[in-house]
């Protein structure tokens, strides 16, 4: 699973989910991406589980970039513990993903089988998605 080597600071506030991304993400590096609808976390599970999936399709053909990178820590308090007495340990990572910010791109893979894998590895994230072609 993806997780930072190191951080500044151990456990962060959860914060909002609010707006959209300030740039307009392109599709940079592949002819084709996923990009995402809905603001929301993905874990680094999730961004393992769809990459394996177009990895999977693409049969050692094509590149694979992945555009997000969980670098967020959720913490969960043990369960029957009383409120106060400190902050939970680190369960999970996550990313944090707004409209319009691009996940994975492809290259070098035929235009059916790229728009099928991401459109799978779609399916596995908990947010709406969306399968782009560069211009």
């Amino acid at each position: 699973m993806l997780s930072p080597k190191r951080t500044k600071f151990r456990k962060y506030h959860r914060g909002r989910l609010t707006g959209k991304i300030y740039l307009i993400d392109k599709v940079v590096f592949g002819n084709y991406a996923l990009q995402s609808l809905e603001p929301g976390w993905i874990t680094s599970r999730q961004i393992e589980a769809a990459r394996r999936v177009i990895t999977r399709y693409a049969k050692r053909g094509g590149k694979l970039w992945i555009r997000i990178f969980p670098d967020k820590p959720v913490t969960f308090r043990a369960a029957e513990t009383r409120m106060g007495s400190r902050k939970g340990n680190v369960e999970y990572w996550v990313a944090i993903v707004k409209p319009g910010k691009i996940l994975y791109e492809v290259l070098g893979i035929s235009e059916s089988i790229a728009k099928y894998s991401l459109k799978i590895a779609g399916y596995k994230m908990p947010i709406k998605t969306r399968v782009i072609v560069k211009i």
